[in-house]
C-alpha cells in the first residue's frame, strides 16, 4: 500500500537531472514564471517567486518518487510512465499515476525493428525469436495482444547492438530520427507505443495548498505551451479586397480590422496557433496585403 504524502505547503516538480526532456522541461517551467536557487549538488532547486520546488533526478526514478510521495508531479516520457505502472500491475498493485497533461514535445515510438535485409509479415513472425529491449514490460504486453510467443531479452543500454552481438534477434527500442538503427543495419516495421513528455501526477490529485498550486502551475503551463507557437500577424489590406485576404489568414482567433484615417485600406491584426509561412505570407502579398509582420507574442492574459 502507498503510504500517504506527508502534508507540504510547497509543491515539487521532479525533473530529468540531465537528457532530452531535462532542457524542455526547465524551459517551460521558467516560461510559466518560477525561478529558482539551485542547491550546491545540483540536485534540488528552492523556488524562489513560487513556493514550487525542483528534484532534479534520472527519468527513471519519477514515476517511483511520486508514487512514494516524495514529489507532487513529474516530467517524464509516457514510456517511462507506463513500463512502472504495469511493473505494479504484475506484482498486483493498483494504477496511481495518471497523465496530468500532454506536453508536445519529446515525441518518440517504441518500435520493433528488425535486420534491414529483412521483409517483414507482421508480429507472427517474431515467434521464437529473441527480443531485446530497455521496455520488457510494455513489449510484453504488446505481445500478449499479439498472440505472439517470444522471448524478451531486457537491457539497460545499447539495444540496437544487440543483434550484432549475438545477444537477440531483433530489438524493441525508441525511436526518435531512426539514425541510430540505420547505423546498426537495423529498420523500424511497427510501433508498440507512440510516446512524449507528459506531466505526471497521482490519479487521486492533490490535497491541502499543493492542489491549488499545481492548478496555478498547470494554467501558466498550458499558457505558455499556447504561446511557444502564437504568433501576432499585423497587415494592412484594401477594405475591397478583405474577404480574401482574411481567407488566407492561418488558423488562429478572430482578427481585429481597423480603419485606416485618409485611406481606403484597413489595418488587420490576428494572433496565429502556429508558425506563419513564408508562402503564406507571399500568398497573403499576392491577395493585396502589405506592410506585413510577423510577431512573437511573449505574454497573453485574455
Amino acid at each position: 500500500m502507498t503510504p500517504p504524502a506527508p502534508a507540504r505547503d510547497r509543491l515539487r516538480v521532479a525533473i530529468q537531472k540531465s537528457g532530452r526532456l531535462a532542457e524542455p522541461a526547465r524551459d517551460l517551467l521558467a516560461a510559466a514564471g518560477l525561478t529558482w536557487r539551485e542547491s550546491r549538488d545540483r540536485l534540488f532547486c528552492y523556488g524562489e517567486s513560487l513556493p514550487v520546488d525542483l528534484l532534479l533526478v534520472r527519468d527513471d526514478d519519477i514515476p517511483g518518487l511520486i508514487t512514494a510521495g516524495v514529489c507532487d508531479l513529474g516530467v517524464v516520457g509516457r514510456n517511462v510512465m507506463q513500463e512502472y505502472e504495469l511493473g505494479r500491475e504484475s506484482a498486483g498493485h493498483e494504477p496511481v499515476l495518471s497523465e496530468w497533461r500532454q506536453l508536445g514535445w519529446g515525441r518518440c515510438r517504441l518500435d520493433i525493428a528488425i535486420p534491414e535485409d529483412q521483409e517483414w509479415t507482421g508480429p507472427a513472425q517474431l515467434a521464437g525469436l529473441r527480443v531485446a529491449t530497455t521496455y520488457p514490460r510494455l513489449l510484453e504486453r504488446w505481445l500478449r495482444d499479439q498472440q505472439v510467443e517470444a522471448q524478451v531479452v531486457p537491457l539497460s543500454g545499447s539495444v540496437e547492438i544487440a543483434p550484432r552481438l549475438g545477444q537477440a534477434d531483433v530489438v524493441c527500442d525508441l525511436v526518435s530520427t531512426g539514425g541510430t538503427l540505420r547505423a546498426n543495419q537495423l529498420k523500424p516495421v511497427t510501433t508498440l507505443l507512440h510516446s512524449e513528455a507528459v506531466i505526471a501526477g497521482p490519479a487521486a490529485g492533490l490535497e491541502d495548498s499543493r492542489g491549488e498550486l499545481a492548478e496555478l502551475l498547470l494554467g501558466r503551463m498550458d499558457g505558455a505551451l499556447r504561446l511557444k507557437e502564437t504568433r501576432l500577424l499585423m497587415l494592412r489590406a484594401p477594405r475591397a479586397g478583405l474577404p480574401e485576404v482574411t481567407a488566407l489568414l492561418p488558423e488562429g482567433g478572430e482578427p481585429t480590422v481597423l480603419s485606416v484615417d485618409g485611406t481606403d485600406e484597413v489595418s488587420l491584426q490576428v494572433l496565429c496557433h502556429s508558425a506563419v509561412s513564408w508562402q503564406r505570407l507571399e500568398e497573403l502579398k499576392r491577395a493585396g496585403a502589405s506592410h506585413l509582420m510577423v510577431l512573437p507574442v511573449e505574454g497573453m492574459l485574455v
